[in-house]
């Protein structure tokens, strides 16, 4: 039996929310320079050289799957959420932006149901409600529906949490590694595609940051990984919710961005319902 190391977990878990924070703060500070397309091309293609030595020494062997289909369906939700919500980071508060992409487990119930066909109770429905008045509240609801930048937010919300369906869907076959895999190389080669217009001279200021950019996701998703490897979700998921309290102080020290109540308020009832939901009762 697998042993269990909450505070390892935890702590790797912090670690990779404040990668993932740095990388919010790296997608805000090129984006002054560089359109959305070429920040989303250079981030997958970073994921897929990250995996040339495996490749390299163990073969193709280990990335042969059967599930095609199921990879293409992944690739294109997780990378029209990825555009929504890089547009997002450049053009919301920082800690709203990324409340928007944490508050996709809101509506992952409601999509499995509709998908897979999963069982659907009071308890996931209440959990939905509360999460979805609070991604309302983080939109600005008196605005919600002329303001592009706030319907964005909540479109990358949206296509994440069909993302991690599509991922719930073919993981009784596909292992992490080779889900992350496909993803990195269909993304690159779509994402490649609005290049051949959007194509723009770059500084070597921005390609670094662009690599550092890929590389702070990749290595955030690897710890990730690795820290649910020690602790179930349910235990140490809510450490995750780290990342918007980083993003946040970080945003407050470099441009002065302080959230307002109404966002203060969402927050709180995105966490809440994240609680709620994991605080299943034992059977």
């Amino acid at each position: 039996m697998r042993s269990v190391k909450p505070l390892q977990g935890a702590a790797l878990l912090a670690l990779s929310a404040l990668l993932f924070s740095l990388m919010g703060v790296g997608i805000r500070e090129v984006s002054s320079s560089v359109n959305n397309e070429s920040v989303v091309f250079f981030r997958n293609l970073v994921g897929v050289l990250f995996f040339s030595p495996l490749i390299l020494f163990q073969g193709l062997l280990p990335l042969k799957t059967a599930r095609i289909g199921s990879h293409l369906w992944r690739t294109a939700f997780g990378l029209a959420a990825m555009y929504c919500f890089f547009y997002a980071i450049a053009h919301l508060p920082l800690a709203d932006a990324m409340l928007f992409t944490y508050s996709a487990p809101v509506f992952t119930p409601l999509i499995a149901w509709w998908w897979l066909k999963e069982p659907l109770n009071k308890r996931m429905l209440i959990t939905t409600a509360i999460g979805l008045i609070g991604v309302l509240l983080v939109a600005k609801p008196s605005a919600a529906l002329l303001d592009s930048q706030a319907l964005v937010g909540m479109a990358a919300s949206i296509l994440a949490a069909f993302a991690f369906v599509s991922i719930r869907e073919m993981s009784d076959t596909e292992p992490a590694f080779r889900m992350v895999f496909y993803f990195s190389l269909f993304s690159t080669l779509v994402s490649a595609i609005p290049l051949t217009w959007a194509w723009q001279p770059m500084t070597r200021h921005d390609l670094e940051l662009l690599l550092i950019i890929g590389l702070l996701a990749t290595a955030s998703q690897i710890i990730m990984s690795k820290a649910y490897s020690l602790a179930p979700p349910g235990l140490i998921g809510p450490i995750a919710y780290l990342a918007i309290v980083f993003a946040g102080a970080i945003a407050w020290f470099r441009w002065g961005e302080t959230p307002n109540l109404s966002s203060l308020i969402g927050a709180a009832l995105i966490f809440s319902a994240s609680l709620l939901a994991i605080a299943r009762p034992a059977r």
